[in-house]
């Protein structure tokens, strides 16, 4: 279905979603403005509505804009997918304010319309990610053909905010040894890859 109209300017969506990055980073949900944003980014409040009509979907699509999913295709090894997969997720969720944003999501007075969003948009994907990379990976006989990819999958990102939220230091070996935690959990040897 087209919409009337002119059509929209890639570079304001682009300049709106990074505007929008760097409020939610300095300032967080609450303090979102919308007018803010669009005053910043060089466009009008009745502009930004028409591309994203609340505040929550440009806050999420401003979160999923972040993600450099397309830039990672599937290799022919699963396991290395496995441990770069992580590593985008452990930048993601260490750039500004990201761990606080996730506990945002689960806070009983978060608005419905903002967590459905970001489950839709930022959580389904990368675990339907991760567990696309655990399917090839029993599909080639690297893991257990009946694992259960739904629970390792959560898994892989459960650990991090576990760490995170008890002040563990994760460092830079978080992706690696995850995933190798997890690929023996699901019956692989991570040391034949």
């Amino acid at each position: 279905m087209s919409t009337p109209g002119r059509p929209r300017d890639p570079e304001i969506d682009a300049a709106v979603l990074a505007v929008a990055q760097r409020q939610l980073a300095s300032h967080g949900y609450e303090a979102l403005s919308v007018a803010a944003v669009a005053q910043e980014a060089g466009t009008t409040r009745p502009a930004l509505y028409r591309r994203w009509p609340t505040k929550a979907d440009l806050a999420t699509a401003a979160i999923a804009a972040l993600s450099r999913a397309a830039e990672r295709p599937d290799t022919d090894d699963p396991f290395a997918d496995l441990v770069a997969e992580l590593a985008a997720f452990q930048r993601g969720v260490s750039r500004p304010n990201g761990i606080s944003l996730v506990g945002s999501m689960l806070q009983d007075g978060t608005d419905p319309e903002l967590r459905s969003l970001y489950r839709e948009r930022v959580v389904g994907p990368r675990r339907a990610r991760l567990r696309h990379i655990l399917a090839r990976a029993a599909d080639a006989g690297l893991i257990d053909p009946d694992a259960d990819l739904d629970l390792a999958a959560a898994a892989c990102t459960g650990v991090l905010y576990a760490l995170l939220l008890s002040g563990t230091p994760v460092g830079r070996t978080w992706p690696r040894r995850t995933a190798a935690f997890v690929w023996r959990a699901v019956g692989g040897d991570p040391s034949s890859g």
